[in-house]
């Protein structure tokens, strides 16, 4: 068998891959981005796309009571926050700064546990009630079992996100605009299927 695949096995280069050009829409922008243990779900892709787009990436830390770095956007990530309410809620100074950032129109996108610190406060899976940033009318609750599980997407007028949802809190809200919802892929979406995006003011969360 080894001389025969001595003399019969070649080897064939990879083919290249075409990757398009990324128009630098973002140059000299800076996007703040919260990265730590409780905002930790962030796919190095993402970055790199902001990065071949121009942007500058300024990283910072809730949870080490880091203040918002000078930004023309922000990005929170998902996470455990569940696990750090405590310690969220104590940077007061971080809090004052989200709310001066939206207040000045500035963009804010929020996913999963960041959206979930942007709430008005959580109820943990003991009844008890935890106040957090408060940039949306909203409340979440923490639940024994899963709420959303599995690939979902989102149709944009900016082109189509995609991504995975794994959540055990949900979001109610008597105010708070839906301006989408995602579906399964080959799926439309359907009213109360899916993930809800909202916006308000600057801030779209999802």
């Amino acid at each position: 068998w080894a001389d025969w695949q001595a003399r019969w096995s070649v080897d064939f280069a990879a083919p290249a891959v075409a990757t398009p050009a990324v128009p630098p829409l973002l140059a000299g922008r800076r996007i703040a981005v919260a990265r730590d243990a409780a905002f930790s779900f962030i796919y190095a892709a993402n970055l790199e796309c902001l990065a071949a787009m121009g942007a500058e990436i300024a990283f910072f830390s809730p949870l080490a009571g880091e203040r918002l770095p000078a930004c023309d956007a922000l990005w929170l990530p998902g996470g455990y926050h569940e696990l750090h309410l405590a310690a969220l809620k104590a940077n007061a100074g971080l809090q004052c700064d989200l709310l001066a950032h939206a207040a000045q129109g500035k963009p804010v996108w929020a996913e999963c546990g960041g959206m979930v610190a942007l709430a008005e406060g959580l109820t943990d899976t003991d009844g008890r009630w935890h106040r957090l940033w408060g940039l949306l009318p909203a409340q979440a609750v923490m639940q024994q079992r899963l709420a959303g599980l599995g690939v979902q997407q989102l149709s944009t007028p900016w082109g189509v996100l995609r991504g995975h949802t794994f959540h055990y809190s949900r979001l109610q809200s008597d105010s708070l605009l839906e301006v989408a919802r995602s579906s399964r892929p080959g799926q439309a979406p359907q009213a109360g299927k899916g993930e809800a995006m909202y916006c308000h003011g600057s801030v779209h969360a999802s």
